[in-house]
């Protein structure tokens, strides 16, 4: 019950921007689970969601977790904490610097995290260049980095 709950919140985060607790809860009650605000708050705590902007200034629920291999994400994850040394945009061009020798590495993990907002990515040396789908998900893209590198 708890991994169709868990999967069907995956489901409805990358469906809707849901801002609030109480928006999932609505949404989840909808698609016939019954759960409390309680089991909700926890779910979000096991899967490890976070809040990232949006562009009209609201905030909305994602996955940090989009590879199902918890193991191998966090090793993607270390990989890109520890080859990141800066990043930065031209419209939907994500530019990061990496450590000399490490973009490889980076673009690998980035490409293996699937996320929706990278279309691929492109590494030299110290430089990734990723190609994101629009330049609202760039910004998006850059606070979920910025998410992974504080909690890693």
């Amino acid at each position: 019950m708890k991994s169709n709950r868990q999967n069907k919140i995956l489901e409805i985060i990358e469906k809707y921007d849901l801002e609030t607790q109480e928006e999932l809860l609505d949404k989840l009650r909808c698609a016939g689970y019954k759960v409390t605000q309680a089991t909700i708050s926890r779910d979000i705590r096991e899967m490890k969601l976070t809040k990232v902007s949006l562009s009209d200034g609201r905030h909305k629920y994602v996955s940090l977790r989009q590879v199902h291999d918890e193991n191998l994400n966090d090793k993607y994850y270390r990989v890109l904490k520890e080859g990141y040394v800066s990043m930065d945009h031209a419209m939907n061009i994500l530019v990061i610097k990496t450590v000399s020798g490490m973009a490889m590495a980076v673009a690998a993990a980035l490409d293996h995290m699937k996320w929706d907002e990278i279309v691929g990515c492109i590494a030299g040396d110290d430089t990734v260049m990723c190609a994101v789908r629009s330049v609202d998900q760039t910004k998006e893209l850059m606070e979920k980095i910025e998410s992974v590198l504080s909690q890693i």
